[in-house]
C-alpha cells in the first residue's frame, strides 16, 4: 500500500487498491457523481440520510448551519435539520423545508439538531438525531472557538433524540427528553452522539452510537462506539455489552460516524477511522461485522472507503474531509449508493470554503 502524508494519509494508487480489495464496499465503489447531492448557498451542510416514499420520491435529511459561524464548532450551537426531495437517488435534492430548528434553550435540543438518520416503520417516519443546548447569547464568528463557553457547554450537552411524523414532509413530533442520555461511570458519561439504528423484524431496535466519558481531571475521553437496544424505536434504550465500547479505543483507535445495517449474514458497520489505526488511513473508512450486534470482528480487509475519491470525470482527488457515510438500499435490500458529507480544501474544518453531500454509486 502506497501512503504519503498530507494532513492525513493519501492513497496514491486508489484504482489499483479498489481492484485488489476483498472488501465488499471498497471493491464495488463506482465513480462519484460530480454534482452535489445537496448544497445550500450561505450554509455549511453536512451528513445526510435518505428514504424513498411509497410514490417513488426520494427524501434527504441533512444538517445545515450558517456560514456566519465557523464550521467547527458552529454545528454544535446552530445546526438545524432540513429536508430535500429528488426523483433520483443521487439527486440533486431540492430544498423542501426545515424539519428541526432551534426551539429555545430550555429544551435538551433547543439550540442544535444534527446528524439525522431517517427510518420508516409501520407507516411512520422516524428521525433519530443528535441535539444540544446552551444558555448563552448567540456567538459572533470570532468568539466561537473550541475553548469558548458556547462549545464547552454545547459539547457536554450532546444527546440522542427522536422525532416522528406520518409524512416525510411533517409535521414532526419532537420528544422532550433524549432517548439515549448519558450515565455516570460509563464510556458515555460525557455525551452521546452519532446514532445509527436498525429496526428489526419484530420492531425492536439495535442502535450503534458514539460516546465520550468524563475523566478525573474533568476533561473528556476519546471517542468510542457502543451498542444500545430497545423493544421499539421510541425506547427505553439499554446499552449492551456490559456498557462497554465495542472496540478497544486505546488499542484500535478512535472510531466515529458509524453506519449500521443488517442482512441475512448479521450486522455490519462502516465507520470513520479517526486516527488511522484500523485501516492505515486517517479519516478513511473501516468495516466490521457481528452476528448478534454486540461482539464485533473487524473485516479481514477493513478499508471500506478512502478520503481519496475517483470522480465521474476521471479525476482522482483527496477530499478535505469525508464523513458521515450512509448507504441507500433498494427494495430487495441491495446497497446501491453511498452518501458522504464532504468539503474542499487541503484538510481540516478550518481550511474549507464549502461543504456538500456527495454520492458514490455501488457497482453491485
Amino acid at each position: 500500500m502506497s501512503i504519503s502524508n498530507t494532513y492525513g494519509q493519501k492513497i496514491e494508487n486508489l484504482i489499483e487498491l479498489k481492484s485488489l480489495s476483498g472488501n465488499s464496499i471498497f471493491s464495488n465503489l463506482g465513480k462519484a457523481y460530480m454534482a452535489p447531492a445537496f448544497e445550500m448557498e450561505g450554509y455549511w451542510v453536512w451528513g445526510s440520510s435518505v428514504v424513498q416514499d411509497k410514490d417513488g420520491m426520494y427524501h434527504l435529511y441533512a444538517s445545515r448551519f450558517p456560514k456566519s459561524l465557523p464550521f467547527h464548532p458552529g454545528w454544535m450551537v446552530a445546526s438545524e435539520i432540513v429536508h430535500g426531495i429528488s426523483d433520483t437517488p443521487q439527486g440533486p435534492y431540492t430544498f423542501s423545508d426545515v424539519v428541526l430548528s432551534s426551539r429555545g434553550a430550555q429544551y435538551w435540543d433547543g439550540r442544535s439538531a444534527h446528524n439525522p438518520r431517517i427510518l420508516t416503520y409501520d407507516g411512520k417516519y422516524y428521525l433519530i438525531y443528535m441535539g444540544s443546548t446552551h444558555p448563552f447569547e448567540e456567538p459572533e464568528y470570532e468568539e466561537l472557538t473550541l475553548s469558548s463557553k458556547w462549545t464547552i457547554v454545547a459539547r457536554s450537552n450532546k444527546r440522542i433524540g427522536l422525532a416522528v411524523s406520518d409524512s416525510p414532509y411533517g409535521p414532526w413530533r419532537r420528544f422532550d427528553q433524549p432517548i439515549l442520555d448519558t450515565k455516570p461511570n460509563t464510556f458515555y458519561s460525557f455525551l452521546t452522539s452519532n446514532p445509527s439504528p436498525v429496526i428489526q423484524e419484530d420492531g425492536s431496535v439495535i442502535m450503534i452510537f458514539k460516546g465520550r466519558a468524563y475523566k478525573n481531571d474533568n476533561t473528556h475521553s476519546n471517542m468510542a462506539l457502543g451498542i444500545a437496544y430497545a423493544e421499539n424505536i421510541e425506547g427505553t434504550y439499554k446499552v449492551l455489552n456490559n456498557e462497554e465500547p465495542i472496540f478497544n479505543v486505546e488499542g484500535q483507535g478512535e472510531a466515529e460516524d458509524p453506519f449500521l445495517w443488517k442482512d441475512h449474514n448479521g450486522f455490519h458497520i462502516i465507520y470513520k477511522d479517526h486516527v488511522g489505526k484500523f485501516t492505515g488511513e486517517r479519516g478513511g473508512g473501516s468495516m466490521a461485522h457481528s452476528r448478534d450486534g454486540i461482539f464485533w470482528i473487524i473485516d479481514k480487509d477493513p478499508k471500506a472507503y478512502s478520503r481519496t475519491v475517483e470522480w465521474e470525470d476521471g479525476s482522482i482527488r483527496m477530499q478535505g474531509q469525508l464523513e458521515r457515510p450512509f448507504i441507500l438500499f433498494d427494495k430487495e435490500g441491495n446497497p446501491t449508493h453511498l452518501f458522504f458529507a464532504t468539503m474542499d480544501g487541503p484538510g481540516g474544518f478550518e481550511n474549507a470554503t464549502r461543504s456538500w453531500n456527495m454520492v458514490i454509486p455501488l457497482k453491485k
